[in-house]
Order: structure tokens, then sequence, then C-alpha cells
């Protein structure tokens, strides 16, 4: 059974750089035929699909933050990373990672302020 866990700071500072990692367990991300991708819900509002990272490395952005996202995967930790730059308080959500849109992290809580 596929597990994954969210990780990085919980609160960032405006204009800079917000950096989260998802770890993966129970499956590899590199198994064909599956999508890696990070959601996120600010309070009060829905799933925001931000981006996914194929199995095959393919990558492809919401053209709505493809300015500021980064992703990335590190295949020896089995893990991806999100980074998004120049947050604003905008950007204040839980954060998740999600395989296929039908596994989910738990999710966590990211602040951006002052």
């Amino acid at each position: 059974q596929v597990q994954l866990q969210e990780s990085g700071p919980g609160l960032v500072k405006p204009s800079q750089t917000l950096s989260l990692t998802c770890t993966v367990s129970g499956a590899s991300i590199t198994t064909s035929y599956h999508s890696w991708n990070w959601i996120r819900q600010p309070p009060g509002k829905g799933l925001e699909w931000m981006g996914v990272i194929a199995s095959d490395g393919f990558i492809y952005y919401n053209p709505s933050l493809a300015s500021r996202i980064s992703i990335s995967r590190d295949t020896s930790k089995n893990q991806f990373s999100l980074q998004l730059s120049d947050v604003t308080p905008e950007d204040t959500a839980v954060y998740l990672c999600v395989r296929d849109l039908s596994s989910w992290g738990q999710g966590t809580q990211v602040t951006v302020s002052s």
C-alpha cells in the first residue's frame, strides 16, 4: 500500500521560496503509468491542482503557477519535491502530495507571513 508524507517548513516569509518534499513508501515513483501530484487547499477554499511529475519524469504545471513553480524528484530517495517562489499570504494553504489523484498524503499546513 502506497503511503505519501509531506515535509517542510510550516512558516515561510513573503517573497521567499516555499519548499516541500513528499516521501513515498510502498511504491516506487518510477513505476510506470503513475502520476505524482501536488495539490493545495487554501483556508475556506477548494482544492487547487498545482502540478505533476509522471513516472517517466514528464512534468506539467498549472498554467496559473507556471512562472513560480518547480517540481523535481530524487529517485534514489523515492521523493518528489515542490518549490514555489515569491510567495505571498495568498499561498497559505494545506499542501498535499497525491498519487494518481487517488492516494493522498495527510497534508502539511504552510503559512506565509512575516
